[in-house]
């Protein structure tokens, strides 16, 4: 009778060493031939669940959730400061896809962060950015820019309020000169104020205020004039980026 070859019912020892140094689980430190290193736990031979990196080369360090190999959940990101040796926070917030995505606060320096939501490692969406040189913006960002609604408060106490485009001021918007005690409020063209009035605001608790008031000035209807403004400097903003105010639009419905 011919002999019949019984099949293999184990595994070629070769793919039982594999799975045998597959990481999986919680392991202590693992090192890497450029001299990172990872301590945490693992899922597939990848960073799965909680766990800590450290890169050498940047001298940074995460710490927090991993995902597949990437960073994504609840985590935070540290680096070396070179005077003092000691880890000091970047970051600390959500994660997805081994970017900053959600809710979090950066640390640009000891007295400069941003805290709100992120995208794709971007501030987009309602945050707070606090400045070195003092100032601070609260409200809509877009891919690192202001971007909607917001508040610009400067470092002498004056502000602006009102919609932002691309990083400037771009549409109705109101600009706060508390130190001299003046009020414009009007419309915006790529962070140049294009149509509107100044008044006296709060002039009596003004640092520095003006010699003379303003003499109240009244228009027969000031919606009109305003809505003729914003559709002339928005038709000339795509024709180009200097615009002149039309004299039919300044002179015209003003009344003693």
């Amino acid at each position: 009778m011919p002999f019949l070859k019984r099949p293999q019912t184990t595994e070629p020892l070769v793919k039982l060493w594999d799975k045998k140094a597959q990481k999986c689980g919680p392991h202590h430190t693992v090192y890497s031939v450029n001299g990172d290193q990872y301590t945490g736990e693992w899922m597939d031979n990848k960073k799965h669940g909680k766990g800590a990196q450290v890169w050498k080369k940047t001298g940074m360090i995460y710490d927090g959730d991993w995902r597949c190999g990437k960073r994504e959940g609840y985590g935070t990101l540290s680096k070396t400061d070179p005077e003092t040796k000691e880890y000091v926070r970047v970051y600390v917030g959500s994660w997805r896809n081994d970017k900053k995505e959600g809710a979090g606060t950066c640390f640009y320096s000891p007295s400069a962060f941003y805290e709100g939501q992120w995208r794709e490692d971007q501030r987009s969406g309602w945050g707070r950015m606090q400045y070195e040189n003092g100032e601070l913006y609260e409200g809509e960002w877009l891919k690192d820019k202001h971007h909607g609604q917001g508040l610009l408060l400067l470092a002498n106490g004056n502000r602006f309020v009102g919609t932002w485009s691309d990083g400037q001021k771009n549409g109705h918007g109101k600009f706060y000169y508390l130190d001299r005690g003046q009020l414009y409020e009007g419309f915006w063209v790529d962070g140049v104020a294009k149509c509107g009035t100044v008044f006296d605001f709060g002039r009596e608790a003004a640092v520095r205020p003006t010699v003379y008031p303003i003499p109240k000035v009244c228009l027969q209807d000031s919606q009109a004039v305003l809505m003729e403004a914003q559709a002339y400097f928005t038709e000339d903003k795509e024709k180009s980026t200097e615009t002149m105010i039309p004299s039919h639009i300044v002179a015209r419905q003003y009344v003693p």
